[in-house]
């Protein structure tokens, strides 16, 4: 177990909108996601891929952001704080953008969320904050695409996750798969 890695915050909502709620603690549900937010199911429940095809199996139950984007944010002369970009957990001290496709995370004593893929920043981002989508979505020297708003995931074991639990990070033995947009 990463020593330093640990959640900062949780957060949820009900209902489809930008920001989430923060709370004391959420529950995740093995197959689902997070009880009681608008995007736990087994079939996909973001608007936009529902549109697409509502049959899809849900490969963003739960959505993790670092708070060392935040921090960054802030250096770019923006102010977001934990939950206002929709993710369900902050963490800290872990570098999620650079885990490969399948790694699995233990979030607490109990819960075990799968590393499924990035999470592909929409428009709605510049309405939060005018020019905020370009420093989450951009290119970097190469000319290679960057996301960087957070990794999305599939619950694996449920459980209570709340601010100061630990995280532990086992990657997946063989090649890694490079993460891509889910």
């Amino acid at each position: 177990m990463n020593s330093t890695a640990k959640v900062l915050a949780v957060h949820l909502d009900s209902k489809h909108r930008f920001s989430k709620e923060t709370v004391s603690e959420i529950k995740l549900l093995e197959g689902l996601g997070v009880a009681g937010d608008a995007h736990a199911g087994t079939t996909v429940q973001h608007r936009s891929r529902v549109k697409a095809d509502p049959s899809q199996p849900n490969l963003r139950q739960i959505h993790l952001i670092h708070q060392e984007l935040f921090d960054w944010l802030t250096q770019k002369g923006y102010s977001v704080k934990p939950g206002e970009l929709g993710e369900n957990v902050t963490t800290t001290g872990i570098d999620l953008l650079g885990l490969p496709k399948g790694t699995l995370l233990e979030l607490g004593p109990e819960s075990v969320v799968e590393v499924t893929g990035l999470r592909n920043p929409c428009s709605q981002i510049d309405s939060f904050q005018h020019g905020l989508l370009k420093h989450l979505v951009g290119y970097d020297e190469s000319g290679e695409l960057v996301r960087r708003a957070g990794i999305m995931g599939i619950i694996h074991h449920g459980g209570t996750v709340k601010p100061g639990d630990k995280i532990g990070i086992v990657i997946p033995k063989g090649k890694h798969e490079t993460l891509e947009r889910v």
